[in-house]
């Protein structure tokens, strides 16, 4: 909570305001039925004047019972006014926090909270907890007001009113009390089954076209239905609870005015006290006990916030896991460009099994290293290593020398580009999607790029050539033209490490080679590291990684490759055979 608490100080004044106008609104509440208790024992029925009415009295008394009334009306917009902008400011500053914090977890980390419940963190949770701030801003003072102010006014009138509030207190605090602790433990429920819809709903949006392509919209529908049934009962269970509150707040309120009605007639015809003091009483008791209920509903928008606030909690108080180790220090002297592998273990922590071993392997500055391999050998994970997107388990990954963990991990990911296989392009032109990683690039170094991963010819026919906007995750392209855009805006990076994850599986032979004689020609001096299953797209590398059973089981060049590994000259004659299939 105190993460959560540190956003709102800035705002105190601002709470204060509202606060302070919100007093003097319910003061105004409270002042008018003293000023219509006058108006009607001394200005009606003329309780001190012999019965004789005073006009002049109760068209004075009106007249400033209305301008009291405005006035009070103007301290409650005042009050709404402030509550609204700090609430907003509030949630707004939360919502922005989280998103920062989500932007630097590490990818294990993100998996852990999963897509669907950060989505929900990030809106309906920033949401109750906004409104959890504006009810306490505004509607706990009003209602604390009323019961404290409305119970001080009541006794000041006649102490036997007081008996019956007393006796009303507890039947409301008991009923506040049940629903509260039957309904408490449900809206954490509530706020899950909201991960669980939209994480189905994340998923079908994002994979519509497998979902139709495999004819499987009925059983995406049934899930979906699941989901959300789940996320209907239990706010079925939640409104039930609640729906015990309020008639029974009602009964107690009602009776409660029967006693006031029943105490007061006896003493009116006692003598003791004025029609109009009854009638005071009776608008007394009613703020009382509405300030009862609104303290109530405080309570339901409390613990629905505080499951809320312990969610966002989570998110704001998990540190990323990917930070520089202050113990070690980076190299003095180290050659740019170089990566090393050292004894290199790793294991995802989902399954705990090594995914590498024993990997023992040094990439020289300018050199181009190509790494094949079957499906599932840890390939991409390798990779994934050097720009430190998960740590190691065991051993050490060096850049330029120096341990990956002693560096910055934003100074080293400007060292370090990669390129995926999966595109993933923004909402944006397709100048702006390639510039991602320089947006002070110029036209001619994005042409000059784009010309280099073979993309420029297609751009340039597209509707308004780069400044074409590409729809979301680049529906609007083919895979081909989405993977060249995406290596067009890795090589614009120019950095002194360039990591292509199969990221040339969708282009064709012709146009990878293309792509990979401008990279030996005007990229020389950049270190590039090349995963492909195609032998033909690795053959002309300076050296070759043949990964095994997450272990190198080979390396060398093409040639040497082809005359001392097994495993290797497999792979080149199932293609072969393929394409002779073909």
């Amino acid at each position: 909570m105190k993460s959560l608490l540190k956003y709102l100080k800035k705002y105190w004044f601002l709470a204060l305001l509202a606060s302070g106008f919100m007093v003097a609104e319910v003061y105004v509440d409270l002042y008018q039925p003293r000023m219509m208790q006058r108006i009607v024992d001394e200005g009606i029925l003329g309780v001190n004047s012999g019965g004789v009415s005073n006009l002049d009295l109760v068209i004075s008394t009106g007249i400033r019972m209305l301008l009291i009334v405005i006035a009070g009306g103007l301290c409650g917009i005042g009050s709404g006014l402030f509550t609204n902008i700090t609430g907003q400011n509030y949630g707004n500053d939360i919502r922005k926090a989280c998103f920062e914090r989500i932007m630097h977890l590490s990818f294990e980390q993100t998996d852990r909270f999963s897509a669907g419940s950060l989505i929900t963190r990030i809106t309906n949770d920033v949401t109750q907890l906004q409104q959890l701030v504006m009810q306490l801003i505004r509607g706990f003072v009003r209602c604390m007001m009323f019961f404290i102010g409305g119970t001080a006014a009541l006794l000041s009138l006649d102490l036997s009113f007081g008996a019956i509030v007393a006796c009303a207190f507890p039947l409301i605090l008991i009923d506040i009390i049940f629903v509260v602790w039957r309904t408490n433990p449900l809206f954490t429920v509530l706020q899950e089954s909201l991960d669980r819809l939209n994480g189905v709903i994340q998923e079908n949006v994002a994979g519509i076209r497998v979902v139709k392509a495999f004819v499987q919209e009925k059983r995406e529908e049934e899930r979906f239905g699941e989901a959300n049934r789940h996320l209907v009962d239990t706010q079925f269970n939640v409104q039930v609870m609640l729906s015990f509150l309020r008639p029974v707040m009602n009964i107690v309120l009602n009776l409660a005015v029967v006693g006031i009605l029943y105490v007061g007639s006896v003493q009116v015809r006692q003598g003791t006290v004025a029609p109009g003091m009854v009638m005071a009483a009776i608008t007394y008791i009613s703020q009382i006990l509405n300030g009862m209920m609104m303290l109530a509903m405080i309570f339901q928008t409390l613990s629905r916030g505080m499951a809320s606030a312990r969610r966002l909690g989570e998110v704001l108080d998990t540190e990323s896991s990917i930070v520089r180790d202050e113990a070690l220090s980076p190299a003095a002297d180290g050659q740019r460009g170089t990566v090393s592998f050292q004894g290199v273990r790793f294991a995802y922590a989902a399954n705990g099994r090594n995914v590498l071993h024993d990997i023992n392997l040094d990439i020289a500055a300018g050199e181009t290293l190509a790494i094949i391999g079957a499906t599932g050998c840890g390939k991409s994970t390798l990779v994934n290593l050097i720009p430190r997107f998960y740590d190691v388990t065991a051993g050490r990954v060096l850049v330029d020398g120096t341990d990956v963990r002693a560096w910055e991990p934003e100074k080293l990911r400007e060292k370090v580009t990669i390129c995926l296989q999966k595109s993933e392009l923004f909402s944006t032109t397709i100048r702006d999607n390639i510039a991602l990683g320089r947006p002070g690039a110029s036209q001619a170094e994005i042409v000059e790029a784009a010309k280099a991963a073979q993309a420029d010819d297609f751009i340039r026919q597209q509707p308004q050539g780069y400044d074409t906007p590409v729809a979301e995750r680049g529906m609007s392209l083919s895979g081909g033209q989405r993977q060249r855009i995406a290596i067009a805006r890795a090589l614009l990076k120019r950095s002194e490490i360039l990591i292509f994850d199969d990221s040339t599986s969708a282009l064709d032979l012709k146009t990878e080679a293309k792509l990979y004689e401008a990279l030996s020609r005007e990229y020389a001096n950049v270190t590039k590291i090349i995963i492909a299953q195609r032998i033909a797209s690795v053959q002309n590398a300076n050296r070759i990684v043949v990964l095994d059973g997450g272990t190198i089981a080979a390396c060398g060049t093409h040639r040497e490759l082809m005359a001392t590994s097994p495993i290797y000259r497999d792979i080149y004659d199932s293609q072969l055979r393929e394409e002779a299939t073909a």
